[in-house]
């Protein structure tokens, strides 16, 4: 007689899930413990101590650990099934999609006060701009410099992935580990040539002007995508090593690659509008 709770169809019913909770609860704590971190820094003039946030914070990559883990043990166990892969897809491009309108607020921000320095100025009433871009007194980064370097650092990292992604469709598993490998170290030294271009800047983040604002967010916010993507491209790394991905199962990994590809390409037109054309004339560094 056959199991009367034997699964019927293409879908995957997960089971009840801690993970929202603790997460949501970590995300609260930490949005608190940043909130009062600003607070005290404003009422006093000098920073605490963000305990709450870094509980938060702890809470948070906990919770993702966990949830994540749980995820890999139902791609494993069989659990994802072509139409649940499909599904998975179709998350990944809304996801994708989402992050893009990300990274298109900070370009308007850009582009709105470097198109029109002298309006942006009037309607703040504050000197921002000097009335030019970049602002009087600014000295920018030379884009042929670290930023050129860093692009030919990501454009080449795309290319390991790729071949990464091809060999796995091969069933090639010693190259699929040497492109992770290798597109896992492009991803770290471009984080690093980041932090050391960080270091050498001559504009702070909050300032009389507006030039070190909208250059942070936007660089800074794509940095973070580095470095998120290079842990999901290290964590596919690690599963390839413990056997898991084949050449039909495998939507882990085409989701970091799919992200990673991302990652590229919104370099490029950060390279080519803030760095190069939003430059002026580059200091020398």
């Amino acid at each position: 007689m056959a199991d009367a709770h034997a699964k019927n169809h293409d879908y995957h019913l997960v089971d009840p899930s801690p993970w929202p909770f603790i997460g949501s609860l970590g995300a609260f704590i930490m949005a608190i413990g940043a909130i009062f971190y600003m607070h005290d820094e404003i009422e006093t003039g000098a920073w605490g101590t963000p305990w709450a946030f870094y509980i938060g914070l702890a809470i948070v990559l906990y919770t993702m650990y966990g949830w994540w883990s749980d995820v890999v043990r139902e791609a494993e166990g069989g659990d994802h099934t072509p139409v649940v892969q499909l599904h998975h897809r179709y998350g990944m491009i809304m996801f994708i999609a989402s992050e893009v309108m990300f990274f298109v607020a900070w370009f308007w921000a850009y582009f709105d006060i470097s198109l029109f320095p002298d309006q942006a100025q009037q309607f703040l009433r504050v000197e921002v701009t000097g009335g030019e871009w970049p602002p009087v007194g600014i000295a920018t980064f030379n884009p042929w410099d670290i930023p050129l370097i860093n692009t030919l650092i990501l454009l080449t990292s795309g290319t390991t992935a790729t071949w990464a992604h091809h060999a796995l469709l091969e069933g090639d598993r010693k190259s699929v580990k040497t492109g992770l490998i290798l597109t896992v170290l492009l991803g770290a030294v471009f984080s690093l040539f980041q932090a050391y271009e960080y270091a050498h800047a001559t504009f702070p983040f909050i300032d009389s002007n507006i030039y070190g604002s909208t250059f942070y967010m936007a660089t800074g916010f794509h940095g973070f995508h580095v470095l998120i993507g290079t842990v999901f491209l290290a964590v596919c790394l690690a599963r390839v090593y413990k056997g898991h991905f084949t050449e039909k199962h495998h939507f882990g990994f085409e989701a970091a690659a799919w992200y990673w590809h991302f990652v590229d390409v919104v370099w490029l037109f950060l390279f080519a509008s803030i760095y190069v054309w939003g430059a002026g004339t580059p200091a020398a560094h």
